[in-house]
């Protein structure tokens, strides 16, 4: 389908893509900074701990490799990445609502949290998209 597309008509749909991650990750951070900011109660940022690890086993583990997530395999350090990626995604959801629990923050900033987390999540997936040259991970 893009074969037939010109060259600076790919690299525009391609800019535009970077756009759109660009607009989605700014988004994600400034709900974060609101979360803390409107209620005066910076403890909603501990979250940003599990945002800076959920990539670091990707990273180190598999590499440049992703498609080895999307699949079964029986190698340990696939299986630790995906162990370890998803502590990592519970983590950000479970700050917010133990805090919550807690009685530390409010309906409000747990609302901000829980939508940067959402937002977060939807920009992973379309770079994770947007880098996959294939036709293989359609349906994210």
């Amino acid at each position: 389908m893009m074969a037939d597309v010109p060259g600076y008509l790919r690299t525009c749909f391609h800019t535009g893509k970077l756009a759109l991650l660009a607009i989605l990750v700014s988004g994600g951070i400034v709900l974060q900074i609101l979360a803390c900011a409107l209620y005066n109660n910076w403890w909603p940022m501990l979250t940003v701990i599990m945002y800076v690890l959920l990539p670091m086993p990707l990273l180190f583990f598999t590499g440049s490799d992703a498609s080895s997530l999307f699949s079964e395999s029986d190698n340990g350090w696939v299986n630790a990445t995906k162990f370890l990626t998803g502590a990592s995604a519970v983590g950000s959801i479970a700050i917010p609502a133990i805090l919550k629990h807690a009685g530390i923050i409010g309906w409000g900033a747990l609302a901000m949290e829980l939508s940067s987390y959402f937002i977060f999540v939807l920009a992973i997936m379309c770079c994770i998209r947007m880098n996959d040259e294939d036709d293989y991970y359609r349906f994210i």
